[in-house]
C-alpha cells in the first residue's frame, strides 16, 4: 500500500531535509577550494527503516534528482520486508524532500529499484518515468536452490514521483522461471532462478536506430547453484514502444556475470560493465552491443577496472562534442572501499587511474549528470549506515 503524500509546489513546501552537520567537502589540493560536494540522503533508523541500501538517481527532464533506495524495516539483510522509497531534489543536491514509499510489497522484499525516464512518447511531454523493480519471499540461497523466484515489475509516474500507477507483472516477457506452482505461466525450460535489475538507473537510447529504447540490464541464475556462482549470467531487456512489451536480450556467456550497468558509446553501440562472481579474476566484465542490447560481443575481463566482487555504475557524458563514459566502484580487489569515479575516453577501450570520492568503506553507487552539468554519485558509506549524494565537476576527473 503507498503512503500518501502531498504534491510539493516548492522546496519548502516540500519540508527539505538540510544538509546534516556531518557532510563533507573534499578540497582540491591545487586551488584550496572544494572540489567535491556531499550531502546525507538516507541515514540508518531514520523514518521507520533500520537500514537503507542499494541507491539508484536519475534526472527528471526539468532537472529535478530523484534518489531511490531499499528502506529495510528490521535488519540490513537483503530478504525480509523491505520497501522501495524515494526523495528529491531541486537544487542539484543541496537539500532533499522528505521520504516516500514507493512499493511496499508486504512483509515481503521490493528491491533493485531501476529508474528510468522516457522522454520520446508524444503522450507525456514531460516524460514517463519507469521504475523497474524486482520482489521476493525468500532469501537468494533458497531462491537459488529453486524453493522460491524473483518476479519483475515496473510502476511509472507522469509527474516526477509524486503519484505512482498501479504495478505491471512483466516476468513472462523478461524472465525464464520454472516454478509453476507459484504461476501456472512459468513453465520455462530455462529454470532461471535468482534475478535482478541492474541495480541502479536504466537507460533511454538517444542516438541511432534505435533511439527511444528503454534498456534494462540485469541477471539471473541458470538451473542448480553452481561453486563461485558461476549459474550467475548477464543479460538485459528492453521495450521499444514506451512499455506496452518487453523483450529479453541474448544471454552473456561468461559465467558468473552479476549486476550490471550499461552505457551508450559514441559509436551508437551500447556497452554493459558487470560485476565478476566468479572469483576468477577480481575485475570487471566489459560486453558491448552494435543492436542496442539484443545480441552481445565476447566478453572482455577489463584489467583497468578493479573490483572487490560488487555493483557499480556507468553513464555517458558529453564533453564539448565528445562522448565520455564515466565508471565508478570502490577501487580495491579486496574489499569495498575507496569509492572512485574513472572515465574512458575510447568507448571503454581503457580507463583513466580515476579520482577517489571517499577512502573508506564505500560499497554500491549510481551515477547521474544533473541540470548544470556537474556529475553526481549517491553511494554506500560506512559500512551501510549512510547513503551519500555528492557532485563535482567533470573537470574536476581530469586534473
Amino acid at each position: 500500500m503507498l503512503y500518501p503524500f502531498l504534491v510539493c509546489l516548492g522546496l519548502a513546501a516540500c519540508g527539505s531535509v538540510a544538509p546534516r552537520p556531518a557532510d563533507a567537502q573534499s578540497v582540491s589540493a591545487a586551488t584550496g577550494k572544494p572540489s567535491v560536494d556531499e550531502t546525507t540522503v538516507f541515514r540508518n533508523g531514520e523514518d521507520g527503516y533500520t537500514c537503507y541500501r542499494i541507491p539508484a538517481v536519475v534526472k527528471a527532464p526539468s532537472g529535478e534528482l530523484l534518489a531511490f533506495a531499499e528502506g529495510r524495516k528490521t535488519d540490513c539483510g537483503d530478504y525480509g520486508d523491505v520497501d522501495i522509497v524515494l526523495r528529491t531534489s531541486r537544487d542539484n543536491g543541496q537539500t532533499w524532500s522528505p521520504l516516500r514509499v514507493v512499493v511496499d510489497f508486504g512483509q515481503a522484499q521490493a528491491g533493485n529499484p531501476a529508474p528510468v525516464f522516457d522522454q520520446t512518447d508524444s503522450r507525456f511531454r514531460n516524460g514517463r518515468l519507469f521504475l523497474l523493480y524486482n520482489t521476493g519471499t525468500a532469501s537468494e540461497k533458497e531462491v537459488r536452490n529453486g524453493k522460491a523466484i524473483r518476479e519483475v515489475w515496473y510502476k511509472t509516474s507522469t509527474d516526477g514521483g509524486q503519484t505512482w500507477s498501479e504495478p505491471v507483472n512483466i516476468t513472462t516477457s523478461v524472465n525464464r522461471p520454472n516454478k509453476p506452482d507459484v504461476n501456472p505461466t512459468y513453465t520455462f525450460s530455462e529454470d532461471w532462478r535468482s534475478y535482478a535489475n541492474t541495480p541502479g538507473h536504466a537507460l533511454q537510447i538517444q542516438n541511432g536506430r534505435y533511439k527511444g529504447r528503454l534498456f534494462v540490464a540485469a541477471n539471473h541464475s541458470e538451473g542448480a547453484p553452481q561453486p563461485q556462482f558461476r549459474d550467475y549470467r548477464a543479460h538485459g531487456f528492453y521495450s521499444d514502444d514506451h512499455g506496452k512489451t518487453w523483450k529479453l536480450s541474448a544471454t552473456v556467456t561468461y559465467p558468473g556475470g552479476n549486476e550490471s550497468t550499461a552505457a551508450e558509446t559514441s559509436t551508437g553501440s551500447l556497452l554493459m560493465n558487470s560485476r565478476n562472481q566468479s572469483g576468477d579474476v577480481k575485475n570487471r566484465l566489459l560486453v558491448t552491443s552494435t543492436n542496442a542490447g539484443e545480441t552481445w560481443s565476447q566478453v572482455t575481463v577489463a584489467n583497468d577496472l578493479p573490483d572487490p566482487v560488487c555493483e557499480g555504475s556507468m553513464i555517458n557524458y558529453r564533453n564539448g562534442g565528445q562522448n565520455i563514459l564515466i565508471f565508478a566502484n570502490p577501487n580495491s580487489q579486496t574489499k569495498r572501499e575507496k569509492l572512485t569515479v574513472r572515465i574512458s575516453q575510447n568507448d571503454g577501450k581503457s580507463w583513466s587511474a580515476g579520482r577517489e570520492i571517499y577512502a573508506g568503506s564505500a560499497a554500491y553507487s549510481d551515477l547521474v549528470v544533473q541540470q548544470d552539468g556537474q556529475i553526481g554519485v549517491l553511494y554506500e558509506r560506512d559500512n551501510y549506515t549512510t547513503i551519500i549524494y555528492a557532485h563535482f565537476a567533470y573537470d574536476w576527473l581530469t586534473q
